[in-house]
């Protein structure tokens, strides 16, 4: 049986402005497989947040096709495809229980509310990112409101929230970028350890590079208007794809 899990043929993407369009990458071809951690990189404008929306569903392809989980795009639904986006969001009066509760619509109606196995997901999915409600500092987390934690926190409820969703591919936009170090750190880690433990396909767009190079299973790199390489951080660095993809040295800035 097939590893893959998103894999694109001829893949254009970009947008339509009054009946036009505007291709910001033509010809993707790349698959990814599951129970992997991919970090996206490339230059500002190259197109990273447009694939991922893309691949989301949120905007059409402008040509070619892409595949999830060996279906055609026509049956993608919220039950294939998690999105984390890079916003910071401000939720006031909505509780941690009710953010990763969103990711259980999908499953259930507004008529007949949550069942005592959405619950249970819900609790484990906070388990999963860290918050354990045996523990006396956890103890009622998803209770309190989600505006009173940490950006760092905020970001580990998102994901919580996605893994709820139960899919099984979780699409990440720049996850780390309001978090200081340590909690950059710890999320990619705990991505990476989700991707491996869950079996999910995990893409992550980001600028964290050394982070990226330390702890992604494979690298996949954008340059402007030139496509896509996907390889080990190995592999693409002796190929000097960075140097093209940055159009400088960024491994010797000085």
């Amino acid at each position: 049986m097939s590893n893959v899990s998103i894999s694109t043929n001829k893949l254009t993407i970009g947008y339509r402005v009054q009946n036009t369009e505007h291709s910001v990458q033509t010809d993707l071809d790349f698959s990814l497989n599951a129970g992997e951690m991919v970090c996206m990189l490339g230059p500002n404008g190259c197109g990273k947040s447009t694939l991922l929306r893309t691949l989301a569903g949120l905007q059409p392809a402008l040509g070619g096709e892409y595949r999830i989980q060996e279906s055609g795009v026509r049956s993608q639904d919220a039950k294939s495809v998690a999105l984390v986006l890079t916003e910071r969001l401000s939720m006031d009066n909505t509780t941690v229980h009710d953010v990763v509760a969103l990711g259980r619509y999908p499953y259930s109606s507004f008529l007949d509310g949550l069942k005592a196995e959405d619950e249970r997901i819900i609790e484990e999915a906070l388990r999963a990112v860290g918050f354990d409600s045996s523990t006396a500092r956890d103890l009622d987390i998803s209770k309190t409101f989600f505006n009173a934690h940490s950006d760092g926190e905020k970001q580990r409820i998102l994901i919580a929230k996605a893994l709820a969703q139960q899919t099984p591919i979780i699409l990440l936009d720049e996850p780390t970028a309001h978090l200081d170090l340590p909690h950059r750190i710890l999320i990619l880690r705990l991505l990476r350890r989700l991707a491996h433990e869950q079996q999910k396909t995990i893409l992550i767009s980001t600028h964290e590079l050394d982070l990226a190079l330390a702890l992604s299973d494979r690298i996949l790199l954008m340059t402007p208007g030139q496509g896509v390489q996907l390889d080990t951080a190995e592999r693409l660095r002796k190929d000097d794809a960075f140097t093209r993809a940055f159009g400088m040295d960024i491994f010797h800035p000085l």
